[in-house]
């Protein structure tokens, strides 16, 4: 195998001090090829940077970007932020966290440090104060007028802390809000009353704002508003309220449901269509509720005279109400770069006293800064950018200083986690996605002129370079098709793209053993022996060991496949993952421009789907993963294909997103752990060998995930082997020379990685791939996409990918190698723990399987309850939904005779006993 030479790494530096952060670097303008060639950005300046490694222009991430903050950084390692409020007085800062167990942070702003941490009891992390209720809503909590108390939002409600006077956090008590029709309140943001006797709260789950009683807790008060309210201010006795998902639904409106509301939206995408912003008048209660139409998912509100500012952030403007018309007078632009429309997530906004206007743009790690003139109506002009941590959220001035919370601060790159798979695996300790951590930024606000300077580090950082929209060839004359062309629109060799996904894996995890890589090999837990088809496809077509995932989990991790993306609103939904997790069925979990697929449309070609992105309900109740494996198996034997939908088999699988179902196979399974892989690829099979390919198609390969009848390692294999059938089908098939396959997990949360967390495995297998290579190229999600976009002829979907540079270096344009590939048999039975063996027999080679003692087997009936009230399988099974904790043990447990204790536990628990059971955490797997 050839390897490539990597250039030797920048020795680190301490990630966790406090340090300014200052950058010269050439103008934007220098960022633009040379050529032309490259349409519009280029990350090529990342080259073979590893991520969580600090390089003389910054901190590689994992989302195509480097962070250097303006300013002094001060990062916490317990989760990420989900939003933030400072005190009355200036002196300390409240900010919600997740994912690490603590919920609830305090931080002393005159001394910069962490002062208090309140969350689970059971948290690794440790706390200073254990809470009854860990979930944190999207928005921030809330002090009262005198600083004496704090409101935390909850999903349930709220928790009232009182305030010591040194700003940490006393006794506590919880105030509900009732459930209504079955949805929970999902607390967003609260304001209190001029006079502080009542707390105005935006009831994000039920489209409501209700009036309590400060004192008592007791709910005065509601009004029915537009959909997913956000934030709440007052202007004298008006309360404003932005609604992110618009305006209630009208007789004849097309509709999407977003937590049982039907959302006005596009008949074809599926995106929300309107915003607006709620007024009601607290001085008049019973009048009608207004509203003021402003852009898509209004979200971050600032209050500044008679100027009201909304962060519009699926539309990346400002709008600025004039609140004595009741109306907007003016919409700020924000987005900076010519490079793309979409993408900049506009999500905090203050006003500073010497009028400048701050701006945090999330997904450019930026702060926008612009010059308002103190009048509604007069133009705001954007001055420049000053950079920030990773996902800047909230912004306020205090004491003349600007802090800035980041929600992902620099990564994760927070405390090393235990990642245990079972049977025939050792449990393993490393970088995982879920060493998440969050930061404050903080400055002085500088002249003008460094301002402007700091513009060109902001473009550098995100691979900014000047716009080339000249992107497609003069007609009649094209030029000569290549794998990947250089420019959109121009011809390829590949017609025909199939992007394979599947669940959960690092790279050390599946390659760590793999001696010509950079791996690890002690973190190999299902290594050649659980997974021989991907090391022989790494073998033969090349081994990428600097490919990152960016999301933390599967909610984040499809978004980012499907749309390029995490929309805000996943983004600052992690705190209770109630009202979305995945967002294939929410419709404001999606970005305005569309999907992978509608974007492929939209450039002439056909697109077809096998199960990704969906969540509808359509499997049959009855069948079992038995069932599934035995028409697997005796369809891959040459029986009749139709037995595949026999005997009630037959699933009729949609999408609530209507271009995605116009493109849907409705009998290609979507996540459900009860049906193998096996089963999936024969009916992939039977699609692809009587209709062909579209040129694109996607697939879900879910069986990796773990968690369903068979030990963790057979699911593993199962879903190893149908990839490599896939590749065997497709390769031996004519379309093989004109094709390109992408084999890439949604995200790699389940396993740990001796370099980050988010380095994944990918495989690139066409005959115009580049054969029997390691490539050490700094790749990413957001390039494999934008090389999908760029083959296929399709414009980026946003920024992010706008900026990426395809993989280029992974293709060749010259002697293409159509060698096709025979599938490697499995070496791990499939039918490995699963009971009762399926009627058509065990694999030959099926471990023997002790019988239960008593107490084993009453352990395990309580488990597969349990596990039977989770969401798994059948209609309804959603990735990662079951509670970490519980999840982990059951895992072990079954892979060792219900009688090993979990590492670390003293003995065998029952689901009701394991400790931190009751963290209900979609965000950990």
């Amino acid at each position: 195998m050839q390897v490539t030479r990597r250039r030797a790494p920048v020795v680190r530096q301490g990630l966790f001090g406090t340090r300014r952060f200052r950058v010269a670097v050439a103008g934007a303008a220098a960022l633009a090829a040379a050529s032309g060639g490259v349409a519009y950005g280029s990350t090529t300046i990342f080259d073979h940077n590893a991520v969580g490694t600090q390089y003389a222009n910054g901190l590689q991430v994992s989302a195509d970007q480097v962070i250097k903050p303006f300013g002094s950084r001060l990062t916490t390692p317990y989760g990420k932020f989900m939003a933030s409020t400072v005190s009355p007085d200036g002196r300390f800062l409240a900010a919600t966290s997740t994912d690490r167990g603590v919920a609830l942070q305090v931080f002393d702003l005159k001394t910069y440090a962490l002062l208090w941490r309140a969350g689970s009891a059971t948290s690794a992390s440790g706390v200073d104060q254990a809470l009854t209720v860990t979930t944190v809503g999207q928005e921030a909590p809330t002090y009262s007028p005198d600083g004496k108390v704090l409101w935390m939002p909850n999903a349930t409600g709220l928790t009232r802390f009182a305030v010591k006077a040194d700003g940490t956090l006393g006794a506590f008590t919880t105030v509900a809000i009732p459930d209504v029709d079955g949805r929970e309140a999902l607390t967003g943001g609260s304001v209190y009353s001029a006079d502080g006797r009542t707390l105005y709260v935006a009831v994000n789950g039920q489209d409501r704002v209700v009036a309590i009683d400060a004192t008592t807790g007791a709910i005065v008060r509601s009004w029915a508003v537009g959909i997913a309210p956000r934030q709440v201010a007052f202007v004298g006795g008006r309360l404003y309220v932005s609604d992110e998902g618009g305006r209630q639904a009208k007789a004849g409106d097309t509709t999407m449901d977003s937590y049982g509301t039907a959302v006005p939206a596009d008949g074809d995408k599926g995106t929300s269509t309107t915003g607006i912003v709620s007024v009601i008048d607290t001085a008049a209660p019973s009048a009608a509720v207004r509203s003021i139409g402003v852009g898509l998912h209004p979200t971050a509100m600032h209050v500044a005279g008679k100027a009201l500012f909304v962060t519009n952030t699926n539309d990346d403007t400002v709008s600025v109400v004039d609140t004595t018309k009741g109306k907007v007078v003016q919409t700020i632009n924000a987005k900076p770069w010519a490079g793309s429309e979409v993408g900049y997530q506009p999500n905090g906004v203050t006003l500073t006293n010497d009028g400048h206007l701050l701006v945090t743009l999330g997904r450019a790690n930026a702060v926008a800064v612009y010059r308002y003139q103190g009048d509604p109506q007069s133009p705001v002009d954007l001055i420049g950018l000053l950079p920030t941590d990773y996902y800047p959220s909230n912004v306020a001035e205090v004491g003349g200083r600007v802090v800035v919370t980041n929600t992902r601060g620099i990564d994760a790159r927070g405390p090393e986690v235990v990642s245990k798979q079972g049977f025939g695996t050792t449990p393993v300790t490393g970088h995982g996605t879920h060493s998440t951590t969050a930061s404050l930024t903080k400055f002085s606000l500088p002249a003008d002129s460094v301002i402007e300077d700091e513009t060109a580090t902001v473009y550098a950082q995100n691979g900014w370079g000047k716009a080339n929209r000249d992107v497609k060839q003069t007609q009649g004359h094209p030029k000569k098709a290549t794998a990947v062309p250089t420019r959109i629109g121009d011809p390829s060799t590949i017609k025909h793209v199939f992007l394979l996904v599947k669940e959960n894996r690092t790279y050390d995890q599946l390659y760590g053993d793999m001696p010509q890589g950079n791996g690890d090999a002690s973190l190999a837990q299902f290594g050649k022996t659980v997974t021989p088809n991907q090391h022989a496809l790494a073998e033969q077509f090349g081994l990428y060991d600097n490919t990152y995932d960016i999301g933390t989990n599967s909610a984040e991790g499809h978004n980012w496949l499907m749309q390029g993306d995490n929309p805000e609103y996943t983004e600052t939904s992690a705190g209770e993952y109630t009202r979305s997790y995945d967002t294939e069925e929410d419709v404001l979990g999606h970005q305005r421009s569309g999907f992978l697929w509608t974007n492929v449309q939209d450039a002439g070609a056909t697109a077809r789907n096998y199960g990704e992105f969906l969540y509808t309900e359509g499997r049959p109740t009855a069948p079992t993963w038995q069932q599934y494996y035995c028409v697997a198996r005796s369809t891959d034997a040459g029986g009749d294909p139709s037995q595949l939908f026999d005997n009630g088999l037959e699933g009729d699988y949609h999408s609530v997103i209507p271009s995605l179902d116009a493109i849907t196979n409705h009998t290609s399974p979507p996540f459900d752990l009860t049906i193998p892989d096996q089963y999936r690829y024969e009916v992939w099979k039977q699609d692809f060998e009587k209709n062909g390919p579209a040129n694109f198609n996607m697939m879900w390969l879910s069986s990796d995930h773990t968690g369903g009848p068979a030990t963790p390692r057979a699911m593993v294999a199962d879903n190893d082997l149908a990839v490599g059938k896939i590749v065997d089908e497709i390769s031996h098939s004519p379309y093989w020379k004109d094709s390109a396959i992408f084999v890439v997990e949604d995200d790699s949360q389940a396993g740990v990685d001796h370099v980050d967390g988010h380095r994944a495995p990918i495989q690139v297998i066409s005959p115009w791939a580049k054969r029997g290579v390691v490539d050490s190229t700094y790749y990413t999600q957001i390039t494999l996409v934008r090389t999908i976009e760029q083959i296929l002829g399709a414009q980026p979907l946003n920024q992010r990918l706008a900026a990426a540079t395809p993989m280029y270096g992974a293709f060749v344009d010259k002697k293409p190698d159509y060698t096709p590939y025979d599938a490697v048999p499995n070496q791990v039975p499939l039918t490995e723990g699963v009971t009762p063996q399926p009627a058509c027999g065990p694999e030959s080679a099926a471990a023997t399987r002790t019988s239960l003692s008593s107490a084993a087997t009453a352990m395990a009936a309580q488990w597969n309850a349990w596990k039977s009230a989770q969401q798994l399988t059948g209609n309804g099974a959603r990735a990662d939904a079951a509670a970490p904790e519980l999840m982990n043990r059951y895992t072990w447990y079954a892979t060792h005779g219900w009688t090993v204790p979990y590492p670390g536990d003293s003995r065998v628990y029952a689901p009701s006993q394991v400790p931190g059971g009751a963290i209900p955490s979609a965000d950990s797997d």
